[in-house]
């Protein structure tokens, strides 16, 4: 008990770090006997299982602590533990990410942690911004982010925002006249990290009669697909389906999944994965709630289900999950939400709005459904602006306070914790 409290009192005091450093300066030196700590009596083994438990923002203060409790930070074992503990159920690290009025910026809170710091957002430091200061969330994944320019499409990188250790993907195909869909994911079985480019493209020659009043129809596509620890790109070929152009918003079962745009002779809207293993796309089937047929739903991850959340008249939401992967029958609703409009809206729902500049793929819509708390309420995002917890049991509304939180933003559901790919030499 008394290393839990021990590893549980993370918030030192200026003093107390320094009494330490000057301790661990002695120690390098060989000036005075190296002091034992009582952490360090117990085996490795436990200590990386307790380390394991905390919250990631405990942690970042841990590995400055000394240069043995930083090497106890760096542990591979440690990082897989973190991910084993990550269960549906825990509390996330919400990821803000700003991009308004020009500069992008990523913000973090913890929902995780019990003191003062659980109200408070703090900003993350991105090591490459100077070579892509605009940027997009492509994914996130085992505490790892994916981010890719937002202004040229032709660079990506992989980034822990908590270790700060990144990567520069290598560059893919480009084509002239193109639009991508991104995705990134992880599958349990081949333990592999892949980003999926999906690139609908059209000749140069034939854009010259585009009218700019109509959109923009891409006939060509390529697939492509780079593994984490690779050092080139894989075209895969064609795909049959037009997705609509936003990232992958869901990764279940080893799977990203997508909604497919309405084509001519095919009106209906289509559930589609790719599956990190086979790299095959599947179509996956919907619930008969009618709504995915418009372009008023979008796709999330509950408690490790497959979730759609569908927009009704005034701001209703329903929120539809399947309990068996890939059984239709299984999808059931399982809440549906009443309109509501946070305090801090209700006065002037428009002003300042950057609408030339937010270039959120989301925005328009009022509500968006972000993720089931450990407490059992929803967590939900309105209007890019504020952060808001519903009770489903006693259908109340609570507008989240937070110290410190950009007036824009789009929320990335993220899963903390120390992990890395091993890269080629």
């Amino acid at each position: 008990m008394c290393v839990v409290n021990l590893l549980l009192t993370m918030d030192l005091d200026d003093e107390r770090v320094a009494k330490r450093r000057k301790t661990m300066l002695e120690d390098d030196r060989g000036v005075g006997q190296q002091t034992i700590t009582e952490m360090e009596t117990l085996p490795h083994e436990i200590i990386v299982d307790i380390l394991s438990r905390l919250p990631i923002t405990s942690l970042v203060q841990f590995k400055f602590v000394c240069k043995g409790w930083r090497a106890l930070a760096q542990d591979p074992l440690l990082a897989d533990m973190q991910l084993s503990w990550k269960a549906p159920t825990t509390n996330p690290c919400l990821i803000l990410h700003c991009d308004f009025p020009i500069r992008n910026q990523l913000y973090f809170v913890d929902l995780s942690v019990h003191n003062h710091d659980k109200d408070k957002v703090k900003r993350l430091y991105v090591p490459f911004q100077t070579s892509m200061p605009e940027f997009d969330v492509v994914g996130t994944c085992n505490g790892l982010l994916c981010l890719s320019d937002s202004l040229y499409n032709d660079a990506l990188y992989v980034y822990n925002p908590f270790t700060m250790d990144f990567m520069e993907l290598p560059k893919s195909r480009q084509y002239s006249d193109q639009e991508v869909v991104f995705g990134f994911g992880f599958h349990p079985k081949t333990k592999q990290y892949k980003v999926v480019k999906i690139v609908y493209y059209r000749n140069t020659s034939s854009s010259s009669s585009y009218s700019r009043a109509r959109r923009v129809v891409y006939p060509q596509s390529d697939v492509q697909v780079f593994t984490l620890g690779t050092s080139a790109w894989r075209s895969l070929g064609k795909v049959a389906y037009q997705l609509i152009r936003r990232p992958s918003e869901a990764l279940v079962n080893g799977r990203l999944h997508w909604v497919s745009r309405p084509r001519r002779y095919y009106p209906a809207r289509r559930l589609m994965s790719f599956d990190l293993e086979d790299e095959q796309f599947r179509e996956v089937p919907k619930p008969d709630c009618g709504g995915l047929n418009r372009c008023n739903f979008h796709l999330c991850v509950l408690r490790g289900f497959l979730a759609a959340a569908v927009y009704g008249n005034y701001g209703k939401l329903e929120i539809w999950v399947m309990k068996d992967y890939n059984v239709k029958e299984s999808w059931i609703k399982e809440f549906s939400i009443g309109a509501y409009m946070p305090k801090c809206l209700k006065q002037n729902l428009v002003r300042d709005r950057p609408l030339k500049i937010w270039k959120n793929p989301s925005n328009g819509k009022v509500v968006r459904l972000l993720c089931l708390l450990d407490n059992g309420e929803i967590l939900l995002e309105y209007k890019n602006r504020v952060l808001v917890s519903y009770d489903p049991k006693k259908g109340k509304f609570t507008d989240l306070v937070f110290q410190g939180i950009p007036h824009w933003f789009q929320t990335v559901v993220h899963a903390g914790s120390f992990n890395w790919i091993n890269t080629p030499s």
